[in-house]
């Protein structure tokens, strides 16, 4: 199975010049086509899917290897080049303001391909709130595109950024490889590097934890203050399964946030996936309630940075896994393939045949 996940990249700010992303578009929509006749649309979207080949793609296609650019501008290049009704693929979304727009994109998406849009729209939406609340890496999306086809399969391509750090940090979904939204949705993650504490929702680890946190919002959240704010110490509630001594824990709850919380608590969610969907649940709330499951009831939630794989096939030291010759090599032979097939001139096709051999040099 091919690796989906996450991928860091330097943070470069700026735009292409336009003669750059006038050869993108029309390389990327030439390489899309090759694929999309010889293996169809869902293959595509399963190679989007793929940071490993999302990257090689990239720079393929004329963008800098490690920028986060290779993220914003090649997903803009595909939403340019892929016509819907010729390729049966929609490209929804964008950077910024253009992510505001997805849910209507995708909604299009479902008029011309016969789909339940509500469904995709779902998808979409809850796979920004866990990336960006569930997985607490220090990361703030501002990336958001939504890639569908005729059949349903679709794909997500996320990034967030992180200033402080100076990178930005990619994340990809696979419809058909997602069995559940809030546990382990990623069937690989990808990056050059971890974080040192990450607060992971999504892991496996965090699982009575989310059930625990589903409880204290279902039973009532007033009692959290106590816990979390400093104002009363655990002495001061009558719970049995509570430690003799436990710290007050290190998180501020607002009057605000207690209020999305009651609120939450009216809702009744049923499980963790409803509870991360209620508006107004953020990152801060999402904290609140692992600390409790952790500290308080003994629920051990994961802190381990979710990055598993480099982008880049792994290093040659070995770290942080050995490199992957056969998934190297396919990937490489793959596009290799696909630009000795694609309807462009011979000049394009030799700089995007060197683009990728720099790429490989890397």
């Amino acid at each position: 199975m091919r690796r989906t996940g996450i991928a860091n990249l330097p943070l470069h700010g700026g735009h292409p010049p336009a003669w750059l992303m006038r050869r993108m578009v029309e390389l990327s929509g030439a390489i899309a086509e090759v694929i999309i006749e010889e293996y169809g649309t869902s293959e595509f979207i399963s190679r989007i899917s793929d940071p490993f080949w999302f990257q090689a793609f990239s720079c393929t296609i004329g963008f800098d290897w490690h920028s986060s650019g290779t993220t914003t501008t090649t997903c803009g290049a595909l939403k340019s080049a892929l016509d819907p009704k010729r390729h049966g693929i929609l490209v929804a979304g964008g950077k910024g303001r253009a992510s505001r727009m997805t849910p209507g994109e995708i909604e299009a998406a479902g008029k011309l391909f016969d789909l339940d849009s509500s469904q995709l729209v779902y998808s979409s939406r809850i796979a920004a709130r866990v990336d960006g609340n569930c997985i607490q890496d220090g990361f703030s999306l501002y990336q958001h595109t939504f890639l569908v086809d005729a059949d349903g399969e679709w794909a997500v391509v996320q990034q967030g950024l992180n200033p402080d750090g100076g990178y930005a940090r990619r994340y990809h979904w696979l419809g058909s490889g997602v069995g559940d939204y809030v546990d382990s949705p990623h069937s690989g993650i990808s990056s050059d590097r971890t974080m040192g504490k990450v607060l992971d929702m999504t892991s496996p680890t965090s699982s009575g934890a989310r059930e625990v946190s589903v409880d204290i919002v279902c039973d009532g959240p007033s009692h959290l203050r106590g816990y979390l704010t400093g104002q009363r110490t655990l002495f001061d509630f009558n719970v049995l399964d509570m430690p003799g001594h436990h710290e007050v824990l290190p998180v501020d709850l607002t009057e605000r946030d207690m209020a999305v919380l009651e609120r939450a608590h009216e809702i009744q969610p049923g499980n963790y996936e409803e509870l991360v969907m209620i508006d107004g649940l953020g990152p801060k709330k999402i904290r609140a309630l692992a600390l409790v499951a952790d500290l308080v009831y003994g629920e051990e939630v994961s802190w381990r940075d979710p990055v598993k794989y480099s982008y880049a096939h792994g290093g040659k030291d070995g770290y942080p896994y050995p490199v992957d010759r056969d998934t190297y090599d396919s990937t490489v032979d793959y596009l290799k393939g696909a630009l000795e097939e694609a309807r462009i001139d011979r000049r394009d096709r030799l700089r995007a045949l060197e683009s990728l051999e720099r790429f490989l040099r890397v």
